[in-house]
């Protein structure tokens, strides 16, 4: 029976063929099955050079998010700063082109007190030599008129000159002097623009400094990863590599590709079912966590590489010697 079982078997794995010869005697032709077809082996090794592709490059962009992450927050902060000083500049020339305008007003009210001031010493000379009390009273109605007109202008030329020194202030900063709730005077002094502007390039200067040491230390090292990373894009199909950065951008730690650690995603420590971990270690096809998304590869696969980038390291070693 067991040897039955067994024929029973290596037929089963064979290919039957039945034939009809010349003589019309049928022929059995049987051929040996392959477990796997030569396309099945190219594609398992396709997925497999795909996998340590995004593998490799993942482990590039890792270096570089470490690079980002020793430089901290220097790069915002100096950019904050940068448009702080700006937008203090911006606020600079607009109050002194206020100054400007308010001035040209104040100039206009003092040009009406001149006038009035003539129309005055004229309507006064006028009344010496009235005729009647009806000439006399008309010109007195307009000198009242004009001095209204004077006190006026003098009114709107306070405002103005007050708007300009509020301004200047801004602008300058200076000691101010105000009543509080009990009637009593307190200086206060008050920070002008020009001087949050000169404090704020002295902070900037000093982290332009840091910042710039921080990339002439790493600034070659992050050239030379990042060209690295644009070598095995190229070798990425762009609907891959689109998922791939996606996938980054969305992870928090900006792994997008994991293998199974201790029989759980290494990405969000999601448990993963056997059957799951043999599919991904044969290479049928790209597989993703169910949890998060993240891209399975077969540490198998990562410890081959290893081993055989070591293997390349050791014969260079020995030819060089």
């Amino acid at each position: 029976m067991a040897r039955k079982k067994a024929v029973a078997d290596e037929i089963a794995a064979e290919v039957v063929e039945v034939s009809t010869n010349e003589t019309g005697t049928k022929e059995i032709i049987i051929e040996r099955k392959n477990e796997e077809t030569a396309e099945q082996k190219q594609e398992e090794l396709n997925i497999a050079q795909k996998l340590l592709s995004l593998y490799n490059l993942q482990q590039v962009d890792s270096q570089i998010d470490r690079i980002v992450v020793e430089r901290g927050e220097l790069p915002n902060e100096v950019r904050d700063l940068e448009d702080a000083i700006e937008g203090l500049k911006t606020r600079i020339a607009n109050y002194e082109q206020d100054i400007k305008e308010i001035h040209s007003k104040l100039l206009a009210e003092t040009a009406k007190i001149e006038e009035a001031q003539a129309l005055i010493k004229r309507y006064e000379e006028q009344q010496q030599n009235v005729r009647n009390n009806r000439e006399y009273e008309s010109l007195t109605k307009e000198i009242e008129y004009q001095n209204l007109e004077i006190q006026l202008a003098e009114k709107n030329k306070g405002k103005c000159q007050a708007a300009i020194d509020e301004k200047n202030m801004a602008i300058k900063g200076g000691k101010v002097v105000k009543e509080n709730r009990d009637g009593e005077k307190e200086e206060k002094v008050i920070k002008g623009f020009e001087e949050q502007v000169n404090e704020l390039n002295e902070i900037l200067v000093q982290k332009q400094s840091e910042l710039e040491g921080i990339l002439a230390e790493t600034e070659e090292k992050e050239k030379a990863l990042r060209a690295q990373a644009d070598v095995y894009k190229e070798k990425i199909e762009p609907r891959l590599l689109a998922a791939f950065e996606r996938i980054r951008k969305n992870a928090r730690n900006g792994l997008a590709i994991v293998q199974i650690e201790r029989d759980a995603c290494g990405g969000c420590f999601s448990t993963i079912p056997p059957q799951r971990q043999l599919d991904i270690r044969l290479h049928k096809k790209i597989i993703v966590c169910e949890a998060c998304g993240r891209i399975f590869i077969d540490k198998q696969l990562v410890e081959d590489q290893k081993k055989q980038l070591e293997g390349e390291q050791d014969a260079q070693s020995a030819e060089e010697k």
